[in-house]
């Protein structure tokens, strides 16, 4: 029992309430498919590269299915390579060009077909178990570390120059950094390819933009002696072919949430709940750990009033990452340090809800977001809070530290203002090293009694979810105060019931590996 010492009966009823929820959808998501799980399944299977009208080549193979989405994508082509002899990328190319048609109907010998897809996903699966082994020597190597991570953004559109400021923000003391997207990127229905100079408000994310960070991050690593972690978002309507690409490239941390892009981005929710399982099945498979999205929950609800569906979230968020085969330790289940620091106690009030996910998720890798909603131009002020939230992350044991900036509702951060964020992060770690072993928590005190009552109305809350179900509490507006309604959003067009004699090869490599919730 921690320091909250919290009724573990109501933790358990709770933790088993989440898992009727995320079950119930479940049964959806293993009777559908999707645009993308199909395009990421082609790309798994060694499909890469642009269409001579510059379409990816994955997105010109899937919208040749037309109605046939529902059979899958790999039965077709793998027929149709077995026919022409033709390798995975060169066969993708000769169809966008018209040269040759998907074998819909073909009658190929089963045994050939299964060849093909064992041959074609070989490179890939090998090249995701490399980089998996190759991550594990590193973090091995690294010196035991006993604070949350560092973790900050770099921004600037430019990949190139993302590279600079991610060497600079390592040499100042970061563990990991995210290369933030280019704004409405998850509202694209492809991924960009190559190399990008431009992007606004963000870097594409792209397979050539995650190996030239992944080098330079590698470079800059050997040369302090760590390891840096790279970070990027596997979100959107190309949730899964991010995740694909960044277990090729070695990317350590994808941020990937159930219900981020329902709520936020105004994604269709049967799209959305397809996709993100798939991508944590990617995830689990190469050992990248997946950052769920709760703090923005409390940039549109109020902290204080809502903070019960944050735990609420994260509990649904670890039961969906469960089906998907990952284990707790690849869970950086989200919360936030948004409460306004004008309300008295509002120290205490974030003390208690930072122990109390730490308590109910003990073996989670918490990441932990900064202030936004209250900072103001006064960069002073905003120092003085992130300071509060540093502490505050320090004390309670979290995982991953995304460091708040004392410019952050000014512009976008400059070097400076990232490397003053980098050492009030170090100073204060270092400063209260302890302090969550040496300062308890009173029985009967303010901050115990708030933990107990977010639990309580977190029970209560998740019970009624239980009843009307996950996708009705969506669409009422239960979440984060946004309503988005079933059948609407962007990408329903994208998602077909599987139909008899589905077939999918990753499928069925998942489920030889992964403890995973797939039929």
């Amino acid at each position: 029992m921690g320091m909250l010492k919290l009724d573990e009966g109501k933790v358990s009823h709770a933790r088993a309430l989440a898992k009727t929820i995320a079950d119930d959808v479940q049964g959806y998501i293993n009777r559908h498919t999707t645009a993308t799980i199909e395009r990421t399944t082609l790309r798994l299977l060694g499909v890469r590269g642009l269409a001579p009208n510059e379409e990816p080549l994955p997105n010109a193979i899937v919208d040749r299915l037309h109605d046939k989405l529902g059979f899958g994508v790999a039965l077709p082509f793998l027929s149709t390579a077995v026919r022409t002899g033709l390798g995975p990328n060169e066969l993708a190319l000769a169809i966008a060009e018209g040269a040759v048609d998907l074998d819909h109907d073909a009658a190929i010998d089963p045994a050939r077909v299964y060849e093909a897809a064992n041959r074609f996903l070989k490179p890939q699966l090998d090249r995701i178990a490399r980089m998996r082994q190759r991550r594990d020597e590193k973090l091995a190597a690294e010196p035991a570390r006993e604070q949350p991570l560092i973790y900050v953004i770099v921004a600037t559109g430019n990949i190139h120059e993302d590279v600079g400021q991610a060497r600079a923000a390592a040499r100042a003391g970061a563990d990991a950094i995210a290369v933030i997207r280019a704004t409405a990127q998850s509202l694209l229905d492809f991924v960009p390819y190559g190399l990008t100079t431009e992007g606004f408000g963000g870097t594409y994310a792209t397979q050539e933009n995650f190996a030239l960070m992944r080098q330079a991050l590698d470079e800059v690593g050997d040369e302090l002696g760590r390891y840096i972690r790279l970070v990027n978002y596997a979100s959107g309507l190309c949730m899964p072919e991010i995740a694909a690409m960044g277990a090729l490239e070695r990317l350590d941390m994808l941020l990937n949430d159930s219900m981020y892009g329902i709520l936020f981005r105004d994604i269709n929710m049967y799209r959305t709940f397809c996709d993100q399982h798939f991508s944590r099945m990617i995830n689990a498979y190469a050992g990248m750990l997946i950052n769920t999205g709760e703090d923005n929950y409390l940039t549109t609800a109020d902290a204080v009033e809502a903070a019960h569906t944050v735990l609420a979230s994260d509990l649904i968020n670890e039961r969906f990452a469960l089906n998907s085969g990952l284990a707790p330790e690849l869970m950086g289940l989200g919360h936030a340090y948004e409460i306004s620091p004008e309300l008295p106690n509002s120290f205490l009030y974030e003390l208690a809800m930072a122990l109390l996910v730490r308590e109910v998720f003990p073996d989670h890798p918490l990441k932990y977001m900064p202030p936004t909603k209250h900072i103001t131009g006064d960069i002073f002020r905003a120092y003085v809070v992130n300071t509060l939230f540093n502490l505050a992350g320090q004390w309670t044991g979290q995982g991953i530290q995304l460091l708040g900036m004392l410019t952050e509702a000014i512009h976008t951060p400059y070097l400076q203002d990232r490397h003053l964020a980098i050492q009030n992060a170090k100073l204060v770690f270092e400063a209260a090293r302890d302090i969550g072993q040496e300062v308890g928590i009173k029985n009967d005190g303010f901050i115990a009694a708030r933990a107990r009552q977010v639990l309580d109305k977190t029970t209560a809350f998740l019970e009624k979810v239980s009843e009307i179900g996950l996708m009705e509490a969506i669409a009422k507006g239960w979440f984060a105060d946004i309503k988005r309604p079933k059948d609407g959003g962007k990408g329903f067009d994208g998602v077909a019931p599987r139909r008899e004699g589905y077939y999918n090869p990753v499928l069925a490599v998942f489920k030889k590996s992964l403890n995973a919730v797939i039929e």
